[in-house]
């Protein structure tokens, strides 16, 4: 005996042999798990397990400035079918059909009827943001499915396998107003909703917040609580719901009264740049985004206040006028002597006047009230030239975009005397307004600038952030001093008593305005031969204290052509009401009280 137990080698044998079958299963299992086979099986489990979603954060409110809430959101839903419950394609297809719009029977039911795949989950979305009233109609259609069955003992009809699930709906609590301002949320799906247009395309990514996708298991032990999920932030508006709403009053009365056939009133504080009221037509319901295109056909803009440029006529004498005074090339007393009512540019083309006649001896004053266009080329020309003209015009914010937070803002760069295509009859035109296309906010905010002391303000629409529970303020910001203090009060010294001595429609009961009229010529293929006009009034005010600037743009009245006649008027009737809301003392009140 060598002292080994019995059955030794069998032993070492049989251990060796585990051994060997252990490792080998070891390396099966491994092998096997690493096969594309493998891996498919294991990505084809996931989907037993549970499913992965996207989860959106509420899209974030939008106030004015007093808290009104103009855009904020609530429960729409989402319909689908999910396949693998589907036994009635027929019933699904015409309930479908018959409940939502834009869905038809054939579409529905191939849906309906896709193979089932035991090896995957499919769900088609068949609509979106589908409303509570529509939700209760499909499941009283359901409850009358299960009553018949039970009734039939049949398997049919039945609504099995078409699901919805809740989530969050824009909405707009005040239809119309101030949809020009605030835009639209186009959710056509969610995958690619964004906002459109005005400050819901401008602050979509803050609005939006961030999206988180989750995983959802099936088994409801493995179920954990979702994840906080901050919603977007909040915007608090410049914007006045009230005198937003006085503005889209007012200019749908002038409409309707001039025969116009668009329009535009804008309201800002020339010491901030805050923007009170935007009033642009047409109007717009953005509950119903789906029929912006109904509304805005072609290239209409859909806020004409920031994305229309146009010839804005003798509004823009207050520019050239300003630019005379501050670079000390003209004075209020300074005089002109229109002797023929023309003016002409290098002894080649005339220049007429308004009404073609000749005013005589005038100071800068009188050009200013009677609207002279041989004064203003005299002094573009003559007293200004071309160099300093245009870096006036600059300085005032024309020729690039003021940078507004709104969406789609229009541009019209300026033809300067370096294009070659540049003649010294722009400069001649550019003073009183034609040959030179702007945007209602460009001239906002190069006019409040005067109205500012010669500050410019940057024009914005929102004025605070809400986001995490706290609020951040906008800092109103100084852009340029195109002109100085004392240039910028002689103007509206000059245009405030222009209006008084002309005894103009846009005067004030109780309130010293500054003010000027324009009317645009719109041209044609063959020149300014069109009777048709834009016709708008500018003005600011109290004269002494400005605390509004009031932009109306009237365009292609019927009524008149003149905008001493169409947007002086309206101009009144605004700061009539807009004394009252913004609850400004008539003047003389204001100034006792200034003293005491």
């Amino acid at each position: 005996m060598n002292g080994k137990p019995p059955f030794y080698r069998r032993y070492v044998v049989v251990a060796v042999a585990c051994v060997i079958f252990a490792v080998a299963a070891l390396v099966q299992m491994v092998r096997i798990n690493y096969t594309p086979f493998a891996t498919d099986l294991i990505a084809r489990s996931e989907n037993y397990q549970g499913v992965r979603k996207t989860i959106y954060p509420p899209r974030g409110t939008i106030y004015d400035r007093k808290g009104n809430i103009l855009a904020t959101n609530q429960i729409g839903y989402e319909v689908g079918i999910d396949l693998k419950f589907v036994s009635d394609p027929e019933s699904i297809a015409f309930a479908a059909a018959t409940l939502f719009d834009g869905l038809d029977y054939p579409d529905v039911y191939a849906l309906a009827s896709t193979e089932k795949r035991a090896d995957e989950n499919r769900y088609f979305v068949l609509s979106s943001y589908v409303s509570k009233d529509k939700i209760q109609e499909l499941e009283q259609l359901d409850a009358n499915y299960t009553l018949r069955r039970q009734e039939t003992k049949s398997l049919k009809p039945s609504l099995s396998g078409l699901v919805w699930y809740p989530m969050q709906q824009r909405t707009y609590p005040e239809g119309t107003l101030a949809s020009n301002v605030l835009g639209f949320y186009n959710y056509f799906s969610r995958e690619n909703a964004q906002g459109v247009f005005g400050v819901e395309e401008a602050y979509n990514r803050l609005l939006t917040g961030k999206p988180q996708t989750v995983f959802m298991p099936n088994d409801p032990y493995l179920v954990e609580a979702l994840p906080d999920i901050e919603p977007g932030a909040s915007l608090i508006l410049t914007i006045d719901r009230e005198i937003q709403k006085m503005l889209e009053d007012t200019l749908q009365a002038a409409l309707d009264w001039s025969g116009g056939e668009g329009g535009t009133i804008i309201v800002a504080d020339p010491k901030t740049g805050e923007i009170l009221g935007m009033a642009s037509t047409p109007f717009f319901d953005p509950n119903q985004y789906w029929k912006y295109q109904e509304t805005f056909p072609g290239i209409t803009p859909y806020n004409r206040a920031v994305g229309t440029a146009y010839e804005p006529g003798s509004v823009f004498k207050v520019i050239t006028m300003a630019a005379a005074l501050d670079s000390g090339v003209a004075e209020p007393t300074t005089t002109y002597n229109d002797a023929s009512g023309v003016y002409w540019v290098a002894n080649s083309w005339p220049i007429y006047n308004w009404n073609y006649g000749a005013w005589g001896v005038q100071d800068m004053t009188g050009c200013m009230q009677h609207s002279l266009n041989v004064c203003l080329a005299y002094v573009a020309i003559d007293l200004l030239g071309e160099e300093l003209f245009y870096e006036y015009l600059q300085a005032f914010g024309f020729g690039r975009s003021t940078g507004i937070d709104l969406a789609s803002e229009a541009n019209f760069p300026l033809r300067l005397p370096d294009n070659n295509q540049w003649m010294e009859m722009d400069l001649a035109t550019n003073s009183f307004g034609q040959g030179i296309a702007v945007t209602p906010i460009q001239m906002v905010t190069a006019i409040s600038a005067i109205a500012n002391d010669g500050r410019m303000m940057a024009p914005h629409v929102v004025r605070g952030v809400v986001d995490k529970g706290q609020q951040y303020n906008v800092t109103p910001q100084v852009i340029n001093n195109p002109i100085s203090a004392e240039a910028a009060r002689a103007i509206t010294e000059m245009l405030a008593y222009s209006l008084e001595e002309e005894a103009s429609g846009a005067l004030v009961n109780g309130y010293r305005v500054a003010g000027k009229t324009g009317t645009g010529q719109i041209p044609t293929e063959l020149g300014y031969t069109s009777t048709q006009t834009n016709t708008s009034f500018v003005g600011w005010g109290p004269a002494d204290d400005p605390q509004f600037v009031v932009y109306v743009w009237i365009e292609k009245p019927t009524i008149s052509q003149w905008g001493s006649e169409v947007a002086a008027p309206v101009f009144r009737d605004v700061v009539e009401q807009l004394v009252k809301l913004m609850r400004i003392p008539p003047d003389n009140i204001r100034q006792q009280i200034a003293q005491d």
